[in-house]
């Protein structure tokens, strides 16, 4: 049975299915690169500001609530970590249990 393998044509057929993948790869990467110029140029935008003054920030005021968080945010926020660091929540015991009951619609010989 090897020996009966054609193993040039094996090798071509590998190499063209490879190359198609990554041929395919490739032209995604390039589309989306497209996509990406295109969409920085309708912006205008550069969000590089941004970055300097996030980055210049102190710590103090990044942990701060900004004013536009809403007031249930906060709460909730505040609520989840208070149920955590109190250990209040469910103790699951992996237990499954099947309560069968003989008086149903399905067994009338039963009543």
């Amino acid at each position: 049975m090897v020996l009966a393998t054609n193993w040039p044509d094996m090798w071509a057929m590998t190499g063209i299915g490879f190359g198609t993948v990554f041929a395919i790869l490739l032209l995604l990467v390039l589309i989306l690169g497209i996509f990406n110029l295109v969409a920085k140029k309708k912006s205008g935008a550069a969000p590089a500001p941004a970055l300097e003054a996030r980055a210049a920030a102190t710590p103090a005021a990044l942990a701060a609530p900004s004013a536009k968080a809403a007031d249930d945010d906060i709460v909730a926020v505040a609520t989840a970590l208070c149920l955590y660091f109190q250990e209040v929540h469910d103790e699951e015991s992996y237990v499954l249990t099947i309560r069968h009951h003989d008086h149903t619609a399905w067994h009338p010989e039963s009543y």
